[in-house]
């Protein structure tokens, strides 16, 4: 099917892209000049040069910004037909029904369906897309954007804050606590395709929220990219829950910036599930700046054939008191590779912070490969550190063992992995833990050795 949009520009990076983006967005002045200043920064900053190998990016056979309707609906029946089919295949008006206070689905660069139940919206929680946010609630968006990750802070945040498009925006008003999380899904459906949403949560004093999102694409012969930029503000007492289950097509560079500040007696919780795409580099990072701040990174990657898994996480400890936990699950078969990069960084005068880091990783073939690159940077003697790394595969002596009890061989392999990162999965609700199981969807053939 034909790539949908009411409106393309033409493919490649360029200044009149990102005006024509700007102008058919009617944004204020400002944000066309951080728009043009940013394409500047990527412009001279160089890709990477540690990790996976990003020459095969052409950057001049991308469209920038594809807008497949002209406004947002809050009704999936007024979408247009190939759309609601497209979110009703992957179960999102079930899944808003059943479990969410409220649903965003973005459709390449746009945020095509929004809604809030009535009952949160009445508690003042706002929650909409972050093209909405700027026009709405200008004094709110221009104090916390790009604050966290200016355009400067790397390549890809650069790219994102030239073409940035959709996302979401939650602000939680003080006291308030969202008790049924939120969500939003975020679609690539067109072929050289770039997608770069920009997401910002406020969490005031002493509440709380929980925002799960889910991305996906479809299989094309071109490779598309994805590079998002999270920014989350954590205010005193505060507690955010980020989940994300990624599931992008083996064609799509996934390339992600996320950061969370989190001030006294905070909680930030990163929950990070990567299954798909042909290249990822995503480390949520958190940084712990007021006395008592608390933080927690989990995450699963698996890479199969033609895939790249370089995931992990960073904690930085700027103030006493100070707890973190990072646990990295990773599972490469059939030639994929896996990475665990983490920086733990504890400052001079965080004393009495604790932190523990666990990186696991499971092979399931002689072709496939995992890596960790772990740092630890200690500035204060005053503290409690962990590190504890192990990568293993699937033994004949495991097998065996279970084969005696009467469970096939297929089977005890599938309980195996099974076990191996239901640590992390088991932080879900019960209904995105069977959809996690269903993605990863084994071949317990392949997984004894």
């Amino acid at each position: 099917m034909p790539a949908r949009a009411v409106f393309k520009p033409k493919k490649g990076l360029s200044e009149d892209v990102v005006s024509q983006i700007s102008f058919i967005k009617k944004e204020p002045a400002w944000m066309k000049e951080f728009r043009l200043k940013s394409l500047k920064i990527f412009k001279k900053k160089k890709l990477p040069q540690w990790g996976p190998d990003l020459k095969g990016i052409d950057f001049d056979n991308i469209y920038y910004y594809i807008k497949p309707v002209e406004k947002k609906l809050s009704s999936w029946k007024e979408l247009p037909a190939d759309i609601q089919e497209t979110f009703e295949k992957l179960k999102i008006p079930d899944q808003e029904r059943d479990f969410f206070a409220g649903v965003e689905a973005q459709y390449d660069s746009e945020v095509v369906y929004g809604s809030l139940k009535k009952e949160i919206e009445k508690q003042g929680v706002i929650f909409c897309d972050t093209d909405t946010a700027l026009k709405k609630y200008p004094e709110i968006f221009k104090k916390y954007f790009a604050k966290i990750v200016p355009p400067g802070d790397n390549k890809f945040a650069a790219l994102n804050s030239a073409f940035w498009s959709g996302g979401t925006f939650i602000w939680v008003p003080k006291g308030v606590e969202v008790k049924i999380p939120l969500q939003a899904y975020f679609r690539i459906n067109s072929p050289n395709f770039g997608q770069f949403e920009r997401t910002l949560i406020i969490a005031e004093k002493g509440s709380s929220v929980s925002y799960f999102e889910g991305c996906t694409a479809p299989v094309y012969k071109t490779d598309s990219l994805h590079a998002a930029v999270v920014e989350i503000i954590v205010k005193k007492g505060a507690k955010v829950q980020y989940t994300t289950i990624q599931n992008w097509s083996s064609n799509v560079y996934n390339l992600v910036t996320k950061r969370a500040f989190v001030e006294e007696q905070g909680t930030m919780l990163w929950h990070d599930f990567n299954i798909g795409s042909k290249i990822t580099m995503k480390y949520p990072s958190i940084f712990l700046r007021g006395p008592k701040a608390r933080g927690e990174i989990l995450s699963l990657a698996y890479a199969k054939e033609g895939q790249y898994q370089d995931s992990g996480a960073k904690a930085v400890h700027l103030a006493p008191e100070t707890s973190s936990k990072i646990i990295s699950k990773s599972i490469s078969a059939g030639g994929g590779r896996t990475s665990f990069r983490g920086q733990l960084q504890i400052a001079k005068g965080a004393k009495n912070s604790r932190a523990f880091v666990q990186c696991d990783a499971l092979i399931l073939d002689k072709k496939s490969r995992s890596d960790t690159y772990p740092t630890l940077l200690i500035g204060e003697k005053e503290v409690n550190v962990a590190h504890e790394a192990k990568i293993s595969k699937i033994s004949d002596e495991q097998i065996f063992y279970l084969n005696t009890r009467g469970i096939p061989k297929e089977k005890a392999a599938s309980l195996i992995i099974l076990g191996f990162y239901q640590p992390v999965s088991q932080t879900l609700p019960v209904e995105y833990s069977v959809e996690l199981e269903r993605l990863l969807n084994f071949d317990a053939k392949t997984a004894t050795l």
